[in-house]
Parts: structure tokens; C-alpha cells; sequence
């Protein structure tokens, strides 16, 4: 499975080293968000590959809500716990908790729609920025802090009107954030397509904090330091 390379398992736990973490983010999300770099003092794995890890152990639903509930560090064993209801919890060996999936309608196993939804929905998911948070932070007139940028998951959710979808195709249907003092609360929805026929949306809550009134050569320089890192890898 195309996930091997980002994670191990040992006595039924799964672990994510920094450097996997990292690879994942770059590789496949197209993520270049400093804190998922192996040396930040911040680093955290991503949320996206939480969701994949998900999707690869339990199966795709056709109604799936993704809510993050601490942010996870490098070298954690972890437990994923399918609960009666069909609750999906991913925690620590001491109890914390960093994932709760709730899900219904109808589910698929298939590795390759499985696998290509992952790729689709973490390929759409990794072009957040520059694409889609540059315009909509200026909009706001408000920008993070560019020596510490904080850009976090909160929950994700997705609907589908069937989970045999061959091809899927995310595709930005709409962004907005709204702004309370050093605050953002965006939600970005996306439409989920196949063949060319809307099958779906998902919908993402995403917390930036640290705002400050928006500077374009700052966030030139940004989008700038970003290419170049894109470039590079």
C-alpha cells in the first residue's frame, strides 16, 4: 500500500517518525508548512495523513466527519480503536486523544478507491497554500505570522452520494474565514466529482492563528520561500 513508506507498526501500535511525517507532507500533499518539518520545535505530524491512515485501516463511508483533537508529534505509538458504534479513535498509549472519526452510510474496502481518494483528497488538500489561503487571507485583510505560521486542522468532513467512485476529483467550490482579533476560522468546501459528475463534497474547518493586518511584500516573500522549498525537493 503506498502508505508502508510513512509509517510502522510494531506490537499492533503505528508510529510516524518526524522524517516520514515530512516525506508525506512534501511527497504527496505538496504541504511545505515549516511545522511538519522534522527539526521545528513545533513539528506535528500531518493531519492528512492521520486521515489516509484512516481511510487504509477502516475503509472509505459515504459520510465521514474527521475531528482533530490534539496536534501530534514525532515518534508517538498509537493506538487506532473502532469502538461499537463505529466511532473511530486514535490515541496515545497514555490515554491522549488526537482523532475522532464518525462515519455512516455505506463503506467500501477497496484498496484502490480507497487509495485514490486518499491521493486526491490530500493532492487538493496540499495546494491550501499558496492557492487558496493567499487570496483569502488578503480578502481579510489579515495574515498569519510569517516566522511562525500556524495553519491547523480542527475537523473535515465528507459526503458522497456512493463510494464506487473510479476517479475521483476534488475541486474548490468555496473559501471563507471569519476573523476574531488574532484568530481565523476558515472553512474551505470542496466539490467531489468522477467522470466529470459532481458525487459528493467535503467541507474542512482550519484554525490560523496569530493574525496580524496583511502586508503584501511579506506575503510575497512567503509564497517566494515557499517555491523555493517546492522546488528544491
Amino acid at each position: 500500500m503506498f502508505l508502508d513508506r510513512f509509517h510502522t507498526i510494531q506490537n499492533g501500535l503505528i508510529r510516524i517518525s518526524p522524517a516520514q511525517a515530512s516525506q508525506f507532507a512534501r511527497e504527496i500533499a505538496g504541504d511545505y508548512n515549516p511545522i511538519h518539518n522534522p527539526d521545528d520545535r513545533r513539528f506535528c505530524v500531518p493531519g492528512d495523513l492521520l486521515f489516509a491512515l484512516v481511510l487504509g485501516q477502516y475503509g472509505l463511508s459515504q459520510e465521514m466527519t474527521f475531528r482533530f483533537r490534539n496536534l501530534l508529534g514525532g515518534n508517538v505509538d498509537l493506538e487506532f480503536r473502532e469502538e461499537e458504534d463505529g466511532t473511530i479513535r486514535v490515541f496515545d498509549t497514555g490515554g491522549k486523544l488526537y482523532l475522532e472519526v464518525s462515519r455512516g452510510g455505506e463503506h467500501t474496502s477497496d484498496v484502490t478507491v480507497i487509495e485514490n481518494f486518499s491521493r486526491c483528497y490530500v493532492a487538493a488538500s496540499g495546494k491550501n497554500f499558496p492557492h487558496t489561503f493567499k487570496p483569502l487571507l488578503e480578502r481579510k485583510g489579515v495574515m498569519f505570522n510569517p516566522d511562525r505560521p500556524m495553519v491547523i486542522y480542527e475537523s473535515m468532513s465528507l459526503s458522497l452520494e456512493r463510494v464506487d467512485i473510479p476517479s475521483p476529483s476534488l475541486d474548490m467550490h468555496n473559501a471563507d474565514m471569519e476573523v476574531a482579533g488574532k484568530r481565523g476560522n476558515a472553512l474551505l468546501e470542496y466539490r467531489v466529482t468522477s467522470g466529470g459528475q459532481p458525487v459528493g463534497f467535503v467541507a474542512k474547518k482550519i484554525v490560523v492563528s496569530g493574525l496580524r493586518e496583511y502586508d503584501p511584500e511579506v506575503m510575497d516573500q512567503v509564497v517566494a520561500q515557499f517555491n523555493r522549498l517546492k522546488e528544491g525537493s
